[in-house]
Order: structure tokens, then C-alpha cells, then sequence
């Protein structure tokens, strides 16, 4: 690991394309824009609370600073807007993945246990 290692982003970047993908795979952008056919908010709920479990157990073992939270947000960003994603669906997605991310570990948990119940 070099010095420069602790400011590359490439991980970040590529965390970010994976997680857009993950979500398109169990909410495709076809349903979030489609008029017809709606999925219920409790599923879509429950496939961004996932996302945003994997995005806080990332951050912990990547140790990211203020910058590498704000890329992996816009970068998440940019990845649901290429999918096809709606503009409304993209700030929703991002806003929760930037809430999480900046939360204190104990914060978090206590949210995860909430949700559990």
C-alpha cells in the first residue's frame, strides 16, 4: 500500500457502479418508470435499505474520508442515472446512501435494530 493508495478512487468509483447494478438487478429502472406497473414502496425500501447496508459495511473497511463519501455519492449518482433511473428516484437513492454513509457507527446500528423489529 503507497501513500497514494489512500487517495485513489477507483475503489470508490467501482463500489459505486456495483451498487447501482445491485439495484438495478431487484429494481429494474423499467419499473421505476413504467406507469403501469408499480411495485409496492415496502420492497423498494427494502432494496435501498440493503444497498445502504453494504455501503456502510464498505465504508468501514475502507475508512472514508469527507471527499471519498462525497465521490461514492455522486458517482453512486451518475451509475442510477445511466441505468434509467427517474430524476425523483436517483435524489431519493443518493440522499439515503449519503445519510447512512455520514452516520456514526452506533447510529446505524441502532437504526438496523429498529427496522428489525
Amino acid at each position: 500500500m503507497g501513500i497514494f493508495d489512500r487517495f485513489s478512487s477507483k475503489d470508490v468509483d467501482q463500489f459505486a457502479k456495483s451498487l447501482a447494478l445491485d439495484i438495478s438487478k431487484r429494481y429494474p429502472p423499467a419499473l421505476d418508470t413504467s406507469k403501469e406497473k408499480k411495485i409496492s414502496q415496502n420492497r423498494v425500501t427494502k432494496v435501498l435499505e440493503s444497498a445502504y447496508k453494504k455501503a456502510v459495511e464498505f465504508k468501514a473497511s475502507k475508512d472514508l474520508g469527507v471527499y471519498r463519501k462525497a465521490r461514492l455519492g455522486n458517482s453512486f449518482r451518475w451509475e442510477l442515472t445511466e441505468l434509467g433511473y427517474s430524476k425523483a428516484f436517483v435524489e431519493i437513492a443518493t440522499e439515503g446512501l449519503i445519510v447512512y454513509i455520514t452516520r456514526k457507527a452506533e447510529d446505524a446500528s441502532q437504526t438496523t435494530s429498529k427496522s428489525k423489529r
